[in-house]
């Protein structure tokens, strides 16, 4: 059986966080799936036309999706700021299904947890 790599994890991560954007009515101005480039989403909120940066990080279990690291969240805020931008976070966390303790695998099932997009003020 074959491991996902973390840029497929990813991937997935992004899926799923995209998806959730859709539901939530923004519009996507851009999209950057490379791994560990910043921001994932770049997309407007249609309401208020306001930009939004969105920021997706995927998690191995146990590690819990909704830490981040803080001093380069606030870096990446001022940048957004000077722009008139929103930051928004997404930590997915992903698991096994059968095991979370073992590797997730290609063709096999997966649990993802998320706690929803987040704005970072």
């Amino acid at each position: 059986m074959e491991i996902l790599s973390n840029q497929e994890l990813h991937n997935v991560a992004m899926n799923y966080v995209g998806k959730e954007l859709e539901k939530q009515g923004f519009e996507f101005i851009a999209v950057n799936s490379q791994l560990k480039r910043h921001p994932q989403f770049v997309c407007v909120d249609k309401p208020t036309n306001t930009l939004h940066f969105v920021l997706v990080t995927v998690y191995n279990y146990p590690d819990n999706p909704e830490d981040y690291d803080v001093l380069w969240m606030e870096t990446f805020k001022k940048h957004a700021q000077k722009l008139k931008a929103k930051v928004l976070y997404a930590g997915v966390g992903i698991a096994n299904a059968v095991d979370y303790e073992k590797p997730i695998f290609k063709n096999e099932d997966y649990i993802i947890n998320f706690n929803g997009i987040k704005e970072i003020s």
